[in-house]
């Protein structure tokens, strides 16, 4: 089982990369649904280097229309950051329908040792990936507020309802 995120396309310099190859998210492989979204963090990841070349200082104000790049910046973070804990979000309620059907395939055959041990795993897997919104919520954080202190005179984002 896989769930699948597409995104638009969008050129400029804050284009990242919102998916697996393919658009496709593997929520099966723990390993696999970790390396996507550490890709996906690329535009979080890259963020200072992202404003300290794109959006000028005083004395370069003139050459760059701060407010438009401030702003592009701002919905790529945005549509960055939907992106992920949609695909989060996705797993966990991939993750957590397979948990409940393996607790109904042990109560019905308790002594089934793979069973047991295959529920196990997936109730591993289940709290990590629960454990990537906590992630999720950090990273988000820390791009917000560098954004912030970058932008906070060039931008002001609409309030999140």
């Amino acid at each position: 089982m896989q769930a699948a995120f597409g995104h638009p396309q969008r050129a400029g310099p804050f284009q990242a990369i919102m998916a697996a190859p393919g658009g496709r998210l593997n929520c099966e492989d723990f390993s696999m649904f970790q390396e996507v979204l550490k890709v996906m963090r690329t535009i979080d990841d890259r963020i200072v280097h992202a404003l300290n070349t794109t959006v000028p200082t005083a004395s370069f104000s003139g050459k760059v229309d701060a407010t438009q790049t401030c702003k592009e910046l701002y919905e790529s973070l945005m549509e960055a950051h939907l992106s992920r804990d949609k695909a989060i979000k996705s797993c966990i309620t991939e993750t957590s329908a397979v948990v409940g059907q393996l607790r109904e395939e042990r109560a019905k055959d308790i002594d089934n040792l793979s069973i047991t041990k295959q529920l196990r795993k997936e109730q591993t897997k289940l709290k990590l990936m629960q454990s990537e919104l906590n992630v999720e919520e950090v990273v988000n954080d820390r791009s917000l507020k560098l954004f912030k202190e970058r932008c906070r005179i060039h931008y002001t984002p609409p309030k999140i309802k």
